[in-house]
């Protein structure tokens, strides 16, 4: 059964990285997508596949509550995943105060609009697994685990998450978050993002700059962190807050994998490649990270499909195909087909 043919879904922040694959794999599956988030970047996957022309295409932006509650009531999505958000950590170091309203004061006013449209049947906001305190310990976090942040952006995703669960019990709202790892897929053009800057050293023949090789973190290729994802909502829209927690989605392997041997592998995937660890001045991130998603995989049924290896070769050939001059808009479809092991012809 697909609980997504016709029905209407809200994805906030469906211009980036990982909203733009969500709305292609719920139009996919019949869903009516609407779409409110600023313009896309000029190179970004939602531009590449033209996305604009095949989903309901709003600009608009999160901290704009009038502008958010108006798009959600003339539309009136039975889902809403909450996706919108300045992602990223060394910018937040820069832009401390608007990575703070878009993340925290943008949430907020996604949840007061929900709050007051009762025909919003379930609602998912994406954080991040930065959200937890950094401890560096050696074991993977789980979602009881303290959370905290020394930096704008794992701070202001911890109090997002804060201000779901203060939702959650004072208006019975049925809102979950989800905490991923490091999401790597095709059509990532994001800065300050390892495969992103690996894919460009590559396709120009240039040397890949890495500043922290042996930092540790739970890659997770983009379809599987999206299966996630999906399959945590389809459980909000059947139990109606029999799931509206907090959950983590991470990878295969119970050890981390580090930067070194993504980067290698990346290299191995294309062919050729060269690159060289450099010192820098910019702010730190955490060394190490891990997630534990026990939870998940019992209560959900959840598991990733690819371990790190693939998740990178997947990932590079996404590029590769489209470095070739293929359509992405088709490679992205095949890689998606591909994962679903042709479920959707099954479901159409």
């Amino acid at each position: 059964m697909n609980p997504w043919e016709g029905l209407t879904v809200l994805i906030t922040g469906h211009t980036g990285f990982k909203g733009s694959w969500l709305a292609l794999w719920l139009q996919e599956m019949g869903a009516h997508v609407v779409g409110y988030s600023l313009g896309a970047e000029p190179i970004s996957h939602f531009n590449a596949l033209k996305l604009g022309e095949k989903i309901t295409h709003i600009v608009g932006d999160v901290r704009d509550a009038a502008h958010l509650e108006e798009v959600i009531h003339t539309y009136k999505p039975a889902f809403v995943f909450h996706l919108a958000a300045q992602a990223l950590v060394l910018p937040s170091y820069e832009i401390p105060a608007e990575t703070f309203e878009i993340n925290v004061q943008g949430t907020v006013n996604l949840l007061e609009a929900v709050r007051h449209a009762p025909f919003v049947l379930g609602t998912l906001v994406i954080t991040t697994d930065k959200c937890y305190e950094n401890r560096e310990w050696l074991y993977g976090y789980r979602e009881n685990d303290v959370l905290g942040g020394k930096d704008p952006y794992s701070a202001s995703k911890a109090m997002a998450e804060m201000a779901v669960r203060a939702y959650q019990a004072s208006f019975h709202l049925n809102v979950a978050t989800a905490r991923a790892g490091n999401v790597i897929g095709g059509g990532d053009f994001s800065p300050h993002r390892i495969l992103p800057d690996i894919i460009k050293g590559l396709s120009k023949q240039e040397e890949i700059l890495i500043r922290n090789p042996d930092s540790v973190r739970p890659w997770l290729y983009i379809l599987d962190v999206l299966s996630g994802y999906l399959c945590l909502a389809e459980h909000l829209l059947q139990s109606r807050k029999g799931f509206a927690e907090s959950w983590n989605f991470g990878p295969l392997e119970m050890k981390g994998i580090s930067v070194r041997e993504v980067v290698e592998k990346a290299i191995s995937v294309w062919g050729e490649g060269f690159w060289r660890s450099i010192s820098s001045t910019r702010k730190s991130e955490m060394a190490l990270l891990r997630l534990n998603w026990d939870k998940a995989a019992q209560l959900l049924g959840w598991s990733p499909q690819y371990h790190w290896e693939e998740a990178v070769e997947h990932t590079v050939r996404w590029y590769e195909a489209c470095h070739r001059g293929e359509d992405p808009y088709h490679v992205s479809i095949a890689h998606l087909h591909d994962y679903l092991g042709n479920r959707l012809h099954e479901i159409h």
